[in-house]
């Protein structure tokens, strides 16, 4: 005993620091288990099955260990006053990005994309073949991102995507095909406007605005004005951006919807019993508003199928990402019937889709990070059936 204390005099230090890692160790093992982190917006990886199988799985990523540590990662105690700190800390050394996120000038938040996803070129081919199958019948919309629109409040030499490439490629596959709306001179027209998040990676309700202009304008219809539309807003919306960077002096943004009041219908719900049944509300849920995800609120989320009852003429499909949420509402003057489709979480195929609800019009309106990393897409329009 009398040694120990002797080394304890003499190392102090070290004995501090691994007193405090085998208490933290504990209250970590014993810290409360989440199932979703509403500071990250995200949900939080939960403590993995112990199998031989996942501890020889070929795919490294897929392995009981990496599971394993991915989980200690999302549930360790205090994990959110740990992501604060670090900000803070980052934020002190004038640091220009922090976890996949820019800080640009305006008290602008980019998401960082260094690249064009790896499924562009899939989904690419996928939406032509979709073209050829059903002509004169499809626009594509595929809209580009802040980094884009708003490159002269990025940091000094970021290195972005050649997001200009891309949507030019779009546009020579695609332009005999379908109609294709290139939103990179009606966005910037505009660069100087609150028309992307400051802390999102959305657009806001103004640059979806622009675009519906562009849209429904090309189709001969007269745009809503913008004075007219009954618009609401919504204070402190801290979006995906913010969620993944967590910057500790972050300008919170306004979120602006048009409260129409046509109804909505969300197919196959889940229930608490398990079972499904459709749901009728509002083209917004409200109580989303209340949480940190607000961008959810629109359309009730990004739902496998629903439709909307508007007040014109013919029905359209919206073949979307969360991008189309803030642009659908507008469209309720112009059609009888929108429907929306969103593949990440319907199984159908789109030749079925539209044999059943013949459709006038398709549109495919997707952001470009979206469209050239979604998983689901070209199976669900590449092939008939």
């Amino acid at each position: 005993m009398r040694k120990f204390f002797a080394s304890f005099k003499q190392y102090p230090i070290i004995f501090l620091f691994l007193a405090f890692l085998c208490v933290f160790a504990v209250v970590d093992e014993l810290w409360p288990k989440r199932e979703r982190s509403e500071l990250e917006n995200r949900t939080l990886a939960q403590r993995p099955a112990f199998s031989l199988k996942s501890v020889l799985e070929e795919d490294s990523t897929q392995t009981w260990m990496a599971k394993y540590d991915t989980y200690t990662r999302d549930q360790v105690a205090l994990r959110d006053e740990w992501i604060n700190l670090k900000s803070m800390v980052e934020g002190a050394l004038l640091k220009t990005e922090n976890n996949g996120v820019w800080y640009g000038k305006n008290d602008m938040m980019f998401a960082k994309m260094l690249s064009i996803g790896t499924r562009f070129e899939n989904n690419l081919s996928a939406l032509e073949k979709m073209c050829e199958r059903h002509p004169d019948m499809v626009d594509v919309m595929i809209v580009p991102s802040a980094s884009l629109v708003l490159k002269d409040l990025l940091p000094a030499y970021a290195p972005i995507a050649d997001e200009g490439a891309a949507l030019d490629k779009v546009n020579e596959r695609l332009g005999d095909k379908a109609t294709v709306y290139d939103l990179r001179d009606t966005l910037s027209a505009h660069k100087d406007e609150y028309i992307y998040y400051r802390t999102d990676h959305h657009w806001t309700a103004d640059g979806a605005f622009y675009a519906y202009e562009n849209y429904v304008s090309s189709k001969g219809m007269t745009p809503l004005a913008y004075d007219a539309i009954p618009w609401k807003t919504v204070e402190d919306f801290y979006g995906t951006n913010y969620s993944s960077a967590r910057k500790w002096n972050a300008v919170p943004d306004v979120i602006q919807y048009a409260d129409f009041p046509n109804p909505l219908v969300v197919y196959d719900v889940e229930q608490e019993d398990g079972t499904y049944q459709d749901e009728t509300g509002g083209l917004y849920e409200l109580s989303y508003f209340d949480t940190r995800d607000k961008y959810r609120a629109f359309l009730r989320g990004n739902n496998a199928f629903s439709t909307v009852k508007g007040n014109g003429e013919g029905k359209l499909l919206v073949i979307k990402d969360s991008y189309a949420n803030a642009f659908v509402p507008y469209l309720v003057e112009h059609y009888a019937e929108i429907a929306i489709v969103d593949f990440r979480a319907n199984n159908q195929r789109i030749d079925q889709i539209l044999s059943e609800g013949q459709y006038d019009r398709i549109l495919v309106l997707y952001s470009l990070n979206g469209f050239s990393t979604d998983t689901t897409l070209a199976g669900k329009i590449g092939i008939a059936g």
